[in-house]
């Protein structure tokens, strides 16, 4: 059951996002799908996460941008210590700057 909650709230988290420190100027169109996506953390301190059209971190955008994003049975896994395992498909920017 606990698995079943981990991948159901890597779904949810995987929807086209926009981080908060981001600045886009002009039009920006996002057309992301992913299908069958689990993403499985075990361990301490790992992160998995799968990613489809997304604006990541302190990412400034200018003009008309068209990001298409399609992702099919797509799987992260983090096993171990420290570990990270991502999928990312039509992302601008990196969350971790």
């Amino acid at each position: 059951m606990r698995t079943i909650a981990i991948i159901l709230a890597a779904a949810f988290a995987a929807a086209p996002a926009f981080a908060q420190d981001t600045k886009v100027k002009g039009t920006t169109t996002i057309d992301a799908k992913q299908e069958n996506v689990a993403a499985v953390a075990v361990g301490k301190d790992n992160k998995a996460a799968n990613t489809a059209g997304a604006i990541k971190g302190k990412t400034s955008v200018q003009g008309q941008t068209n990001i298409k994003a399609k992702q099919t049975n797509a799987a992260a896994v983090a096993v171990g210590k420290g570990n990270t395992a991502t999928n990312e498909a039509g992302v601008i920017g990196d969350a971790k700057k």
